[in-house]
């Protein structure tokens, strides 16, 4: 029986790699037709950069940086928002460990701590619930963030608090949806040939939500896992899509991923949570049905009603003077920074893509920081 083990040292074989490079290679061959493949996920920018994938590749195969994770697209008055709820007397403020450090307008959650104010990070935010029960008199806040990967997560901890009659436990909820920023970077004219989409993603929702964006815009869409082999096996079934003048979704991340994906997740993230009409990506803009809120029967454990006095509405974003918005959309890479591994550094990041190991600048800074 293969382990896990043997799994991934499969996945990352050195004459596996060499191998699906020669196939696309050799696809390739005499073509000048230009491969642009978007990454949507950050976990795909960080192995892509980690393994040097597109160092690999023909010239004309490039990966393009998307919009990479939930810690880079989040705005700043949402940054703004954790903090000034951390700020309110006899708060717990909780969170994911990545957010700690993304900059808001004026300061950070990390600063907010060294503050004074009680801000703990979680790695599963089931923690919360002992959080809350040993500390009874205090109000405790989870601030959920996440794509559709961690939203059931975030459900569970609701239907769990509930069971338990926790009284002290809100949210503050920030979970953004991915095919929505896909589809408004293709009506804004990327120059992206194919989606390289999330593994991690489509294990929760399935294959169908991609569907959409193929039809529409004939972009082809293929799901893939997170190692190397996984990777450029996808690439190329893409090039060979584009070079048969095909445009399908293709899940190439059959381990893990069932065609209709984890069905009593997504029914759990149902019963809590709706669609907001709209909500601002943090240097992509506003996008029409891209995040879920909590339904208006949830209003007594929804943060944003409940102290909607400390939920600033979106306002104009600071500038640092970094270029993460052009990086999330595809049109720089980190590289292209004046800031980049200078002023701006993972112990001091002056825009959301320096602060997650998914962020782009991240995975550069730890890689590629002497080719800047």
């Amino acid at each position: 029986m293969l382990t896990h083990e043997d799994l991934y040292q499969r996945l990352r074989s050195k004459d596996s790699v060499q191998q699906l490079t020669k196939q696309i290679w050799q696809a390739v061959e005499g073509d000048d037709q230009p491969f642009r493949i978007m990454e949507v996920c950050g976990g795909h920018t960080y192995a892509i950069v980690k393994y040097g994938l597109d160092q690999l590749l023909p010239s004309g195969v490039k990966f393009i940086h998307g919009p990479g994770c939930p810690v880079c697209v989040l705005p700043q008055h949402r940054i703004d928002a954790a903090i000034q709820l951390a700020r309110r007397p006899e708060t717990i403020l909780v969170t994911l460990g990545d957010m700690i450090r993304v900059p808001g307008s004026r300061s950070s959650l990390q600063q907010t701590r060294a503050e004074g104010a009680d801000v703990r990070f979680v790695y599963s935010p089931l923690e919360t619930i002992q959080i809350a029960r040993d500390n009874p008199d205090r109000q405790v806040i989870y601030y959920a963030i996440g794509f559709e990967t961690t939203t059931p997560m975030t459900a569970l901890l609701i239907d769990q608090a509930r069971h338990a009659d926790l009284n002290n436990l809100c949210f503050h909820t920030n979970h953004v949806l991915i095919p929505p920023a896909m589809n408004l970077l293709m009506e804004q004219g990327a120059n992206i040939d194919a989606f390289l989409a999330p593994g991690h993603v489509s294990v929760i929702t399935g294959v169908d939500i991609y569907e959409p964006i193929v039809k529409r815009f004939g972009t082809p869409v293929v799901i893939s896992g997170f190692e190397p082999v996984d990777i450029l096996s996808a690439v190329l079934s893409i090039i060979r899509q584009l070079k048969k003048g095909l445009s399908c979704c293709e899940n190439n991340y059959a381990r893990s991923v069932r065609e209709s994906g984890n069905q009593k997740a997504r029914d759990l993230v149902d019963r809590y949570f709706e669609l907001r009409s709209d909500f601002l990506w943090r240097g992509i803009g506003s996008i029409p049905e891209s995040a879920l809120q909590l339904k208006p029967e949830f209003a007594a454990i929804d943060a944003e009603r409940a102290f909607a006095e400390d939920c600033p509405q979106a306002g104009e974003e600071q500038s640092s003077g970094c270029i993460c918005g052009a990086i999330l959309c595809g049109h720089a890479s980190p590289l292209d920074c004046s800031l980049f591994a200078g002023i701006c550094t993972p112990q001091r990041p002056q825009g959301s893509c320096m602060v997650s190991n998914e962020g782009a600048c991240a995975a550069y800074y730890r890689y590629r920081r002497t080719q800047s």
